[in-house]
C-alpha cells in the first residue's frame, strides 16, 4: 500500500521568514505547487484574515510542505516571491486580482485575470464581494508595443475559426520572423474556485470533472484525493490502481488525438485521419469501462465504478496501430523537417517558467507526479527527451501512450468491474487536505478546506496550463508566423483549465 505523506504546516511570522523558508525549500529540490488566498471570517479557527497558503512538493518519497502567512483583511499587502520563483509571481497576480492582496514589490503587478470590464476594486473571491455589480467601461490592456523599422502587428483571436477556445494572441513581427508574442487569455474564467464554496465535499466530483473538458479523470482524480485526504481516508489499493487505469485510459486518448492533430498542421491528413479512427475506438472503450466517452463519472471521494475491464488484447492492439502511425509520420520526410528545430524550449527555460507534463519531459525535465506522488505500486520511468522542439514534444506523446498501453496491461489483470469503497463521512472539525495527479498534461493540484458540517469553504485549483501558458511566446521567439499554428499545438495547453 502507499502511504500518503502528511502535509508539514509551517507558520510564518513575516518577510524574512517567508522567504528564508521558501529558498530552503527550493533549495532543497521542492516545486512551488500552488499559492492559495483565503478569506478568513470570524467563525474560522485562525479568526479573521486573509491568510496565504503556499505549497511547496517534492518527491520521491512524497513530500508536501505549506507555509501559511497571514495579513490584514482590510489592507491585505504581502511579501512577493516573484525573484525566487517564476510561478509564484503568476500566483501573486492572481490573487492581486480575486482577492486585492498587494504583492509589495513585484516586479509586475499588473492585472491577470481581471479583465477590462471589471469594476474597479471588485475581488470576486472574498466573501463581501458585491455578487455581480455593473460592468464598466473596458480599459486597454497594457499590451507591450514593439517599435523599429519594419515591424508590424498580427492580432490573433480572441474568437478562432473550429472549435478553438477564446484566446488573444498578439505578435510582433519583422517579415514573418517572430520577435515576440503576447498571449492574453481568461476569456472564459468561469469562477470554478467559487462555485466549489459550500457544496458537500462527497459530491462536488462533476464540478471538478468539468474544469478541463478533457482532463475528467486527472481533475476529478485530484479532487477526490485531496477531500481524502482532508478527511484522513485511507483507500484500498485496488481501488487505487483501478483510479490509475482511468486516468492511464485518459491519457491515452489525449496524445492520439494530439499526434493526429500535429500531423494535420503539417498537411499529412492521412495520418490525423488514421487516428481519428482510434481516437474514436477509445471513445466506445471508454463508455464500456465508465458509461460516458470522456470518463466522467466513476471517482468518488473513497469510491471508484467500473462497469467493464478493457481486454488486454484490445489495448495491445490499439497501441500497436498507433504505433505503426507514429513510424509512417515520422519517415515521411515533410512532417519530420517541419517538426525538427520548430519553437526550442530549452531545459533551462522550461525549469525557470516552471513548465510541467510532456512539454518540461520534452525538454529534458524528469518531473512526473506519478513518480513524485505515486498512486499505486506500480512502476513508471519518465518519458524524457532533449530537443525541447515540436518532434521532441511529438515523440514525448507517441512514447507516453505507448507506455500508458503497457501500463495498462499491467493494471488490467488486478481489476474487477463493480462499485468499489465507502464515501467518507463528516469531518467534524475544519480539516485540509491536497490532492496531486499527473494529468495527461502534466501535474495537477487540488487543495480543498471542508468545514465542520462538510461543505468546502475553498478549494484551489491549479492545472498545469496555468504553469506552462508562459513557456509558450518563449519558444515562439524567433520563429515564423506560419509556425505558430504548429507549436501552439505541439503544447496544446488548455484555456478552460488556466481560465478556471
Amino acid at each position: 500500500m502507499i502511504d500518503r505523506a502528511p502535509t508539514t504546516v509551517i507558520e510564518v511570522t513575516g518577510a524574512a521568514d517567508l522567504a528564508g523558508q521558501a529558498t530552503r525549500l527550493l533549495a532543497a529540490g521542492h516545486r512551488l505547487a500552488l499559492i492559495a488566498a483565503h478569506h478568513d471570517t470570524a467563525e474560522h479557527p485562525g479568526g479573521p484574515a486573509i491568510r496565504i497558503v503556499y505549497l511547496f512538493t517534492a518527491g520521491p518519497p512524497d513530500q508536501r510542505v505549506e507555509l501559511i502567512l497571514r495579513a490584514d483583511p482590510d489592507r491585505p499587502h504581502i511579501p512577493s516571491l516573484a525573484a525566487l520563483s517564476f510561478p509564484a509571481g503568476r500566483f501573486e497576480r492572481e490573487m492581486r486580482d480575486l482577492f486585492g492582496v498587494e504583492p509589495d514589490n513585484h516586479p509586475l503587478p499588473r492585472q491577470l485575470v481581471r479583465h477590462p470590464h471589471w469594476p474597479v476594486g471588485w475581488h470576486p473571491m472574498r466573501h463581501d464581494a458585491p455578487a455581480r455589480p455593473p460592468m464598466t467601461a473596458a480599459e486597454p490592456f497594457p499590451f507591450l508595443t514593439v517599435e523599429g523599422d519594419g515591424v508590424y502587428e498580427i492580432p490573433v483571436g480572441p474568437v478562432h475559426a473550429g472549435l478553438i477556445e477564446p484566446g488573444h494572441f498578439r505578435f510582433s513581427v519583422v517579415g514573418e520572423t517572430i520577435l515576440r508574442m503576447k498571449a492574453r487569455l481568461w476569456y472564459v474564467h468561469k469562477g470554478i474556485e467559487k462555485l466549489f464554496e459550500d457544496k458537500l465535499a462527497t459530491e462536488a466530483v462533476p464540478l471538478a470533472e468539468r474544469i478541463s473538458g478533457d482532463t475528467a479523470v486527472g481533475h476529478g482524480l485530484a479532487y477526490a484525493l485531496a477531500v481524502e485526504d482532508a478527511l484522513g481516508v485511507t483507500v484500498d489499493p485496488g481501488i487505487q490502481r483501478a483510479r490509475l487505469a482511468l486516468l492511464e485510459l485518459e491519457r491515452l486518448h489525449n496524445h492520439v488525438a494530439d499526434i493526429g492533430a500535429l500531423c494535420n498542421d503539417v498537411a499529412y491528413g492521412i495520418a490525423h485521419a488514421h487516428t481519428q479512427r482510434i481516437r474514436e475506438r477509445l471513445f466506445r472503450l471508454n463508455a464500456r469501462v465508465t458509461g460516458h466517452r470522456l470518463l466522467r463519472g466513476s471517482i468518488r471521494p473513497g469510491c471508484v465504478q467500473v462497469l467493464e475491464v478493457p481486454a488486454i488484447a484490445e489495448i495491445k492492439e490499439i497501441a500497436g496501430d498507433l504505433a505503426d502511425i507514429v513510424e509512417i509520420a515520422l519517415r515521411h520526410t515533410v512532417v519530420r523537417d517541419r517538426f525538427t528545430g520548430t519553437a526550442t524550449l530549452t531545459r533551462q527555460q522550461a525549469a525557470d517558467i516552471g513548465t510541467l507534463g510532456y512539454v518540461a519531459r520534452a525538454s529534458g525535465l524528469t518531473y512526473d507526479a506519478r513518480i513524485a506522488h505515486p498512486l499505486a505500486d506500480v512502476e513508471v520511468t519518465p518519458v524524457v527527451r532533449t530537443g525541447g522542439d515540436v518532434l521532441a514534444r511529438f515523440q514525448v506523446r507517441a512514447e507516453e501512450a505507448a507506455a500508458s498501453a503497457a501500463l495498462l496491461a499491467e493494471l488490467l489483470p488486478t481489476l474487477a468491474a463493480g462499485l468499489f469503497g465507502t464515501p467518507p463521512g463528516m469531518p467534524g472539525t475544519h480539516r485540509s487536505g491536497v490532492g496531486i495527479v499527473e494529468g495527461w498534461r502534466g501535474a495537477i493540484v487540488h487543495r480543498a478546506e471542508i468545514g465542520p458540517d462538510g461543505r468546502l469553504s475553498r478549494v484551489k485549483v491549479v492545472d498545469p496550463s496555468f504553469l506552462t501558458w508562459p513557456a509558450l511566446p518563449i519558444a515562439l521567439a524567433d520563429t515564423i508566423v506560419p509556425d505558430f499554428p504548429l507549436t501552439n499545438k505541439s503544447f496544446n495547453l488548455s484555456y478552460a483549465g488556466n481560465d478556471l
